[in-house]
């Protein structure tokens, strides 16, 4: 399960070539003029058994539950979250565990209730992110049909992926995922590669993007650095991660090697998320993208019973911020309480990062993975700080000549020319 960073791209690309002019933590009154709620129709379930997967264990908060989001639920969700939505373009972002599991029969009155519920000038877009076991052509026909958005979960070639997503059985799953991406591509349905950078795979940053690039085809690439908190439930405490997580050093190792051959090459032609998102940050413009965002709290996660919880990485009891079906969700994402979630992010960087040359574009990162101690031994330093300021450095000289190519209207494939 990817997490809001892969959703939110997803989510992002569905506009204006992955440029969503109308995300925005901007704060009116007590609501936000939009937010994005990564919906879990079957919470925690799947078929797959990812030895990363930081969502399986949230199956232990709802003990006993059915894990099916009720066709009351969903109508009242609909309703509800697209009257929230103060802007042209209102996303429904669909997750899990797996989403398919709900069966197809679910989204169909889903986009039945979107329409019914639709007010004029408003576009309702569906992004839906499957690890791609389960489809078949009725699925993608539909997908196709309905313009959704397919985010699906690829870590690289057989054996990298291999070894960390695995069915219920311990089987692999690479063979069955590619007859997926093989559905979505007969039935020209648009999809994004979300990577997840782990131990096993972060050695081999070409194998991964060139697969990726030239046996996948991918053209929209998101790559998610996997930090596992070793808690029984994966909640975000503790300062000890598992040995599958990737390292700063090892991740900002992964990015700038596949960025050296990016923009030799695929300018233009592979949009990465990262370089995506790096350029937004060069040319002065929000980063797209929550965790490099100055604070947050506009991306909530709601479970299948209506809780809703103030980000997908946070759901826990602490950071429940009630059921929609009791307090309106609108209320539920400008609430006291979601405020100061998301302003946190901010407010407490420690010093070291406060006084970083690259805390423009990192902003700390998120703050699930802000669980070391700075050189003066000050808490809040992200796990992935060493990566995260070699890539932002690295990139700099370049990302000043394309952003420069922006400002003067020419191509950006240009780049690719300089010396």
């Amino acid at each position: 399960m990817p997490g809001t960073e892969g959703m939110e791209e997803t989510m992002r690309a569905l506009s204006d070539n992955e440029q969503s002019p109308h995300r925005t933590n901007t704060i009116v009154g007590s609501a936000p003029l939009a937010f994005q709620v990564m919906l879990k129709p079957r919470g925690s379930i799947c078929n797959l058994n990812c030895r990363y997967c930081f969502y399986l264990a949230k199956e232990e908060l709802y003990p006993g539950a059915s894990f099916r989001m009720s066709d009351e639920l969903l109508e009242e969700y609909t309703r509800q979250y697209i009257a929230a939505q103060r802007v042209p373009e209102v996303v429904f972002a669909w997750q899990g565990g797996e989403p398919t599991l709900m069966g197809l029969d679910f989204y169909r009155k889903a986009v039945t209730l979107q329409q019914k519920y639709r007010r004029p000038g408003i576009r309702i877009l569906n992004a839906l992110q499957t690890n791609g076991t389960r489809l078949d052509d009725e699925w993608c026909v539909f997908f196709h049909e309905h313009n959704f958005l397919i985010g699906l979960s690829l870590d690289g070639p057989r054996p990298l992926h291999d070894a960390y997503r695995v069915d219920k059985g311990g089987q692999p799953t690479f063979d069955k995922v590619m007859a997926g991406l093989a559905l979505l591509k007969r039935h020209q349905v648009e999809f994004n590669i979300l990577t997840c950078v782990h131990a096993a795979n972060a050695d081999f940053p070409l194998d991964v993007y060139r697969f990726l690039r030239d046996e996948a085809g991918a053209e929209f690439i998101q790559f998610i650095p996997i930090v596992e908190r070793m808690h029984p439930l994966r909640f975000q405490e503790g300062t000890h991660v598992s040995p599958r997580s990737v390292s700063g050093d090892a991740y900002g190792r992964f990015l700038n090697t596949i960025f050296d051959e990016w923009v030799q090459h695929d300018v233009g032609r592979v949009s990465v998320q990262m370089f995506d998102v790096a350029l937004a940050t060069w040319l002065g413009e929000p980063s797209g993208l929550c965790i490099f965002d100055e604070t947050c709290g506009c991306g909530l996660a709601m479970e299948h019973n209506g809780d809703v919880y103030s980000c997908d990485h946070f759901v826990e009891p602490r950071h429940r911020l009630g059921n929609m079906q009791v307090i309106p969700l609108a209320d539920l994402a400008g609430s006291a309480k979601q405020r100061r979630f998301g302003l946190a992010k901010r407010e407490t960087l420690p010093r070291t990062c406060r006084e970083c040359p690259v805390l423009f574009a990192c902003h700390g990162g998120c703050p699930k993975d802000r669980l070391l101690q700075t050189p003066d031994g000050e808490p809040g330093l992200n796990y992935l700080c060493a990566g995260y300021k070699a890539f932002f450095t690295h990139v700099d000289a370049p990302m000043k000549r394309i952003s420069d190519l922006v400002r003067r209207g020419r191509p950006i494939t240009g780049v690719m020319t300089l010396p």
